[in-house]
């Protein structure tokens, strides 16, 4: 009986056990797909704010007063992106900003859970708003990221209120520069967005990027159609990125969050919204 009680508790935590690791691997989940033998799966796309890489890679991005260089004739602005979360837009209104861009989407596969929030609170409390899109150029074609954008908060209505949307252009959070990219094919890449953009909205996107990227990595003139966002953490705005001659935003520090100029009067803002 002794042992025959042995064998029955001996039997009875086996199945224990059993159960105990079926569980585990159930809680784990199914396992994710491999990739090939020596290559690395390609991270997900996440929310990088504009300029994040800009600053990784070129520092600066402190607090400024004002630059010394902004005409006098300067609107006040601000962008967002998911990382502010909800944004207490009245605030911001009385500290004197009078546009905001929001951050919509990036590549094809992430759209900014903060959106309606930060586009429709920034529009109810008077100011200018745009959207912009953060363009990940080896994940897909400039066609497929400026559909995307648009179909996701990106448009642009002839309302007075909204600024034709913004391609930000920068380093590469997830590896080379330029994307793998030559001069040629970024820019070939580019004007892809750019058109199909246009043909969605009838509108050109503001371009968005730093010199120093623009002039590593692309070779084309885009100065006749797409307005020129230029980030440049300083109180100059300094050269611009090829063929540009005249900017009209500039990101000049993110210090406590991103802060931008339009270059020209409240007037001239609300010509560019009406297109």
């Amino acid at each position: 009986m002794t042992l025959n009680r042995a064998r029955g508790r001996r039997k009875r935590l086996i199945s224990a056990v059993a159960v105990l690791c079926a569980g585990l691997v159930s809680l784990a989940g199914p396992a994710q797909a491999s990739s090939p033998e020596g290559e690395a799966a390609p991270p997900e796309t996440g929310d990088h704010a504009m300029g994040s890489q800009i600053r990784k890679h070129e520092g600066g991005g402190g607090p400024v007063v004002m630059p010394k260089d902004a005409p006098l004739a300067t609107v006040n602005g601000m962008d967002v992106s998911g990382h502010q979360g909800n944004v207490d837009w009245k605030y911001w209104w009385d500290e004197g900003m009078r546009f905001a861009f929001v951050k919509a989407t990036e590549g094809t596969g992430y759209k900014n859970p903060y959106f309606a929030q930060q586009y429709n609170g920034s529009y109810d409390v008077g100011m200018i708003r745009g959207a912009y899109h953060f363009a990940l150029p080896d994940r897909s074609s400039g066609a497929a990221q400026a559909n995307f954008f648009v179909d996701n908060g990106g448009g642009w209505s002839a309302d007075g209120k909204t600024l034709p949307g913004a391609l930000d252009m920068e380093y590469n959070p997830y590896g080379s520069t330029c994307y793998g990219k030559s001069k040629s094919e970024m820019t070939a890449w580019i004007k892809d967005f750019s058109d199909t953009y246009h043909d969605r909205t009838g509108r050109y996107p503001v371009i968005y990027t730093s010199t120093s990227w623009w002039n590593q990595c692309v070779n084309g003139d885009f100065s006749s159609t797409n307005p020129l966002w230029v980030a440049r953490y300083a109180d100059s705005v300094g050269d611009l990125p090829y063929n540009w001659s005249i900017w009209t935003f500039w990101q000049y520090t993110s210090s406590p969050l991103d802060k931008d100029l339009f270059n020209g009067s409240y007037e001239r803002l609300q010509a560019l919204a009406k297109g």
